[in-house]
């Protein structure tokens, strides 16, 4: 029976990656399917959370396929983005907000974009 694995995140450097996704999300390395290229992540109790896998093709600046990382309040929401900005996070200058986003932007040190929202003002309109 087929069922969703989870994400992997094309990077340049695994090592750097790899600190930033455990920090941002709590997660730690795991010995399984990891090598030179690749990196699995996992949460506390040992679930698959990430794969991180080195890529040479270039970051997508609007990727069809992105995470979304949630929080609960809009004040969770700005101490979550200053966290990951202080992680190594960086503001990409997306200019393609709706009038009252439920999110931001953000990319990891690899430029690969993500999105914090905040889920008590979802959906985006």
């Amino acid at each position: 029976m087929l069922r969703l694995g989870f994400p992997v995140i094309g990077v340049t450097d695994l090592d750097r990656a790899a600190a930033f996704w455990r920090a941002a999300l709590s997660l730690r390395n795991s010995d399984e399917w990891s090598d030179s290229a690749w990196q699995t992540l996992v949460t506390a109790d040992g679930e698959r959370a990430l794969g991180l896998q080195v890529s040479e093709s270039p970051v997508e600046p609007r990727p069809r396929l992105h995470l979304d990382l949630f929080v609960d309040s809009a004040e969770e929401q700005q101490a979550e983005v200053q966290r990951l900005l202080d992680l190594g996070a960086s503001d990409p200058g997306w200019t393609d907000y709706p009038e009252h986003p439920d999110f931001v932007v953000l990319a990891d040190p690899d430029g690969n974009v993500f999105c914090v929202v905040d889920l008590s003002h979802a959906p985006s309109s």
